[in-house]
């Protein structure tokens, strides 16, 4: 994983997955040019099942890549990357109540509140406050 450097300032919006439409196929993860997607597992055992990819939101610099591939304003056709749907851009000073509702199984939320919930709380409150 490489080494998280300090932020030069907070996006304006940044990507958030919901975990129930995704099937964890990457694509998302294949195209960040920040390197900031991981694939969960929620059963390393059983091979995919249950699996989704996420976001590090301390690292994401809301480029939208994730969601669509940037075209110039005259052409009409978007590429978009998740074949699902599952990625949505959502303003930073809201991403710590759109993760707490869509960003895994409610028992994996419970479980990594800190870390998920947390850290896109810490965001907002610096994105609130200037």
């Amino acid at each position: 994983m490489a080494k998280k450097a300090p932020r030069k300032k907070l996006p304006k919006e940044v990507a958030i997955i919901n975990a129930d439409n995704c099937t964890g196929c990457e694509s998302c993860l294949e195209v960040c040019p920040v390197d900031c997607i991981v694939k969960i597992e929620q059963y390393p055992t059983m091979g995919g099942l249950q699996s989704w990819c996420e976001i590090d939101l301390d690292r994401c610099v809301g480029c939208e890549v994730c969601v669509h591939i940037p075209q110039k304003k005259t052409n009409p056709y978007e590429l978009t990357v998740c074949p699902w749907d599952a990625i949505e851009m959502v303003p930073t000073e809201k991403c710590h109540e759109v993760v707490s509702q869509i960003g895994g199984p409610p028992e994996y939320i419970h479980e990594h509140w800190d870390r998920l919930v947390g850290t896109a709380f810490h965001l907002a409150e610096l994105k609130a406050n200037g």
